[in-house]
């Protein structure tokens, strides 16, 4: 919340005409709060907030929302109503495009990402080391973990859609790796805790499609941890000098 200070504990907000309430519950650092929601009628909080709410579009999209974003700021396969905001790599995607890589071969398998804190928040300390990343909610099917197992068994790449999936991918790898497990990834829900930093040894993924991100951010020194710094730095002064797009509207690059 900004400015924090304005929403001590014990704080109540009104939102519509008083059918939907909270109560600031806690504090953290950097403004985090901790929440808790009230329906004043029959209807759920969760109807509550997709009536009142607004698109909760990132910071550098310096506007308001408005009624088209909630289509436009969306994968076309979003299903469940879990993530702070759109996994954006996927934005790139299409029904029709989905349609002709299938028609090409390729599988595609389905993850349900909670996009959090962990994605969005900057670095604020002098190394990467000292930063505390946040944890991101994630659901990986019986069917996925079956799919990714195969592929890599027929030495076919796996290619992640976005960052997230790429935290999501190595983080339940590790966990099946620590429990001694003989699957190569756990399905299941988890919380990722994992911080991708260059030296991390991916076990998953091959190949990587993802937009250009902001300085001083995790996901670039994810990038760089799958591709190499001096390689990732050429590629954005590159961007830089050619005027790509940059950001979840902008242009992608195809890492592997």
């Amino acid at each position: 919340m900004r400015p924090g200070r304005k929403m001590p504990v014990g704080e109540r907000i009104t939102f519509g005409s008083g059918e939907l309430t909270c109560e600031i519950l806690s504090r953290g650092e950097l403004g985090l709060r901790t929440v808790g929601f009230t329906a004043h009628d029959n209807c759920s909080v969760a109807s509550h907030i997709e009536r009142l709410g607004h698109v909760p579009l990132p910071p550098y999209i310096d506007r308001p929302d408005e009624e088209s974003d909630r289509e436009r700021y969306q994968t076309v396969y979003a299903r469940e109503p879990r993530a702070v905001a759109a996994p954006t790599a996927g934005l790139h995607f299409t029904p029709q495009i989905l349609e002709r890589l299938r028609a090409r071969g390729c599988d595609i398998c389905e993850i349900t990402l909670s996009v959090g804190l962990g994605t969005f928040q900057p670095v604020h300390t002098e190394s990467f080391e000292e930063h505390k990343i946040h944890t991101e909610a994630y659901e990986l099917s019986e069917e996925t973990a079956e799919k990714i197992a195969s592929a890599k068994k027929q030495n076919r790449p796996v290619l992640a859609v976005g960052t997230t999936v790429v935290r999501t991918l190595e983080d339940s790898a590790a966990r099946a790796a620590a429990r001694g497990s003989s699957r190569l990834i756990d399905p299941g829900c988890f919380e990722a805790d994992l911080f991708i930093l260059p030296g991390h040894r991916f076990r998953i993924v091959d190949a990587l499609l993802t937009n250009f991100h902001l300085p001083k951010s995790t996901l670039l020194a994810l990038v760089a941890a799958f591709a190499g710094k001096e390689e990732i730095l050429a590629a954005y002064r590159h961007a830089v000098e050619k005027r790509y797009r940059f950001y979840s509207y902008g242009d992608c690059m195809l890492i592997r």
